[in-house]
């Protein structure tokens, strides 16, 4: 019977295979800073290339953008992240830590972990104060107030301020979109969950620009097409679902705003959100910067584009794969550690296994086979231990399929092709190998069932 996994297990299967590890380690770490291995690079490459290719690649009403990470502290003040963006901070006198005055019931004594933040007798709160989460850093020779500027909370700013340059030449007119990856910042008070909700993190925003009565529509689009691309790198229906935000609980901009949440271990928890920001933005920085940005129509009609706004963080969408992908299995009374990775996601793509490294035979096959296989994907070329043991490496990282060069390859020429999830096995030509992967990674796939 599946055991749901917990995030226990997968830090540690991130930390073995190489995904991730703490940030500074050797220095006694920085809280909630993480680097990223082999593995974990190529994962969120895929993750990047595949929101990317959705929002930009098969569309013709998205562009996309590369906006600065710190921009002028005026934009800030436009936004109201200077005012308002901010968090309820308490302090305990007695253990020293910081918690957020809002999550107290999601927080842990500094002395009785068992305990929350102010249930424990000798604990002394603070009253709540107001926490600016934007970290402030300084802009040329001289430090002092005008020298101060921030490192960006969102990369959402950097394409409002660019409405007018990207309009007048992407050739684009409303309803369009502007899609933006790139590096966040934010002071977390408490942050924690692995990477759930660290400092830096890296954001996939789309601004998508629309005619003010035609908001609704696309907001109740964009809900679905996300959840639906959720869905298409192999997360569960079972643990996805759509919270709308009740009405004290959205930004006071904000028409509408949605959840897609995903069934973490640590609970449901918000994955992406879709959120109908109004013409807030545009209006904000044209009132502070005296620039309009606004859409003239041919008959010299004016208006302010509403705003639909899709927001995720790479790390968010790192960790539901990883959970949802992760299982324990006994084949062939041995135990199994698998990532059921969608091939479309998956660090690496195939790998290329000599059965007997030591045997020129099969050696120079299977080199010439990676050599050629890596001109065109992430492939990778494992010789080391035992070919059982190897094949439980691949299955650990989530490798989709292996070829395996033996004593048949050097009588026909063929090579033995494993299935990471049903592995099952077949033959086939060496020189059919690149065709077969392409046409392997074209194919639609469905995560197996749990067991």
């Amino acid at each position: 019977m599946f055991e749901p996994v917990t995030m226990d297990k997968i830090v540690s299967l991130s930390r073995r295979r190489g995904f991730v590890f703490p940030s500074s380690e050797i220095y006694g770490g920085l809280g909630s800073t993480y680097d990223y291995g082999h593995y974990g690079v190529l994962m969120k490459n895929a993750i990047r290339s595949e929101w990317l290719r959705s929002m930009v690649q098969e569309r013709d009403d998205i562009v996309a953008l590369d906006s600065a990470i710190i921009l002028n502290p005026r934009v800030w003040e436009a936004s109201g992240h200077v005012a308002g963006f901010t968090d309820p901070l308490v302090d305990c006198r007695t253990c020293k830590l910081r918690f957020r005055a809002d999550k107290l019931e999601d927080s842990q004594c500094g002395r009785k972990p068992s305990k929350r933040p102010g249930e424990a007798s000798d604990c002394d709160l603070t009253e709540p104060r107001q926490f600016n989460l934007m970290f402030e850093t300084q802009v040329g020779a001289m430090q002092d107030a005008s020298s101060t500027a921030y490192l960006r909370p969102e990369t959402a700013q950097g394409i409002f301020i660019n409405f007018k340059n990207v309009s007048q030449l992407a050739r684009r007119k409303p309803p369009f979109g502007i899609a933006q990856v790139g590096k966040s910042f934010r002071n977390e008070i408490t942050p924690g969950n692995f990477l759930f909700r660290v400092r830096e993190f890296e954001q996939m925003e789309m601004e998508f620009f629309v005619p003010p009565d035609q908001a609704e529509r696309w907001y109740e689009y964009w809900i679905a097409e996300r959840l639906r691309w959720h869905k298409s790198l192999g997360l569960r229906d079972e643990s996805l679902r759509v919270r709308e935000h009740d009405a004290e609980e959205r930004s006071h901009y904000s028409s509408g705003t949605s959840d897609i949440e995903y069934l973490y271990p640590i609970g449901w928890q918000e994955l992406e959100g879709v959120a109908n920001r109004g013409n807030f933005d545009l209006s904000q920085h044209t009132e502070f910067s005296g620039t309009k940005l606004e859409w003239v129509e041919q008959d010299g009609n004016r208006y302010t584009p509403h705003v639909i706004e899709p927001a995720v963080s790479i790390e968010r969408i790192f960790v539901a794969l990883l959970c949802d992908a992760y299982d324990e299995e006994v084949v062939g009374e041995r135990d199994r550690t698998v990532l059921h990775l969608s091939p479309r996601v998956a660090p690496v793509k195939a790998a290329i296994l000599p059965l007997i490294p030591r045997d020129e035979g099969m050696a120079t096959r299977a080199r010439a086979l990676y050599e050629e296989l890596r001109r065109f994907h992430s492939v990778e070329h494992d010789e080391s231990g035992q070919i059982g043991k190897r094949y439980r490496r691949q299955d650990e990282i989530g490798t989709p399929w292996a070829f395996t060069v033996d004593e048949q390859t050097i009588e026909d020429e063929t090579v033995t092709v494993r299935d990471r999830d049903s592995l099952a096995q077949e033959r086939l030509p060496i020189g059919g190998v690149r065709a077969w992967l392409d046409d392997a990674l074209a194919r639609e796939w469905h995560p197996p069932a749990r067991s």
